[in-house]
């Protein structure tokens, strides 16, 4: 009896021993595997998606040189002399282009938008701040205070232009 129990136990440790390394070859086997075309299905993905995200990136620094106060001067003239109508023109042309470029938020990090948004923001300050100096009587007045600061100061749209060009660098080169 002990013979046989012998005999099972001499055939039974190495098949449980085989059938044992055989399981973990074979799930290790199947993880890779799965790592393999997760990394596959997203490089694809990026493959897909870069040309939208730098077309993303295109059209927002579009923006930011549409806004920059110095050629939003020459796009966009004065209908009349009235400071407080140019002024709004100004901002209502900042702020369609804006709205016009909204949805390329998705594309971009959070910190790029944000720098972005703060841009926007502060071009439009920099035409109120302009528009309320005791110089300024007329709109070609306002044209002239704001293209002065402009010599004086770096715009916000380079600044904004600037990072954007970074984030596209380092997303090119990851």
């Amino acid at each position: 009896m002990e013979d046989k129990i012998f005999d099972l136990l001499m055939y039974t440790v190495p098949a449980i021993i085989t059938g044992g390394i055989a399981y973990f070859f074979f799930r290790d086997h199947m993880l890779n595997e799965d790592k393999r075309r997760r990394y596959l299905l997203h490089k694809d993905a990026q493959k897909e998606a870069l040309p939208i995200r730098l077309q993303a990136y295109e059209r927002l620094s579009l923006f930011l040189e549409r806004i920059t106060p110095t050629k939003l001067l020459i796009r966009v003239t004065p209908a009349s002399s009235d400071v407080n109508e140019y002024e709004r023109l100004l901002i209502m042309s900042i702020e369609q282009e804006f709205d016009h470029n909204l949805s390329q938020q998705i594309y971009m990090s959070d910190q790029c938008w944000n720098i972005i948004i703060a841009s926007k923001n502060t071009t439009i300050q920099l035409v109120r701040k302009a528009s309320l100096s005791e110089k300024v009587t007329s709109a070609d007045k306002l044209r002239e205070v704001i293209l002065t600061e402009m010599m004086e100061q770096e715009s916000p749209s380079s600044t904004a232009l600037a990072f954007i060009k970074k984030e596209v660098g380092d997303f090119l080169n990851t």
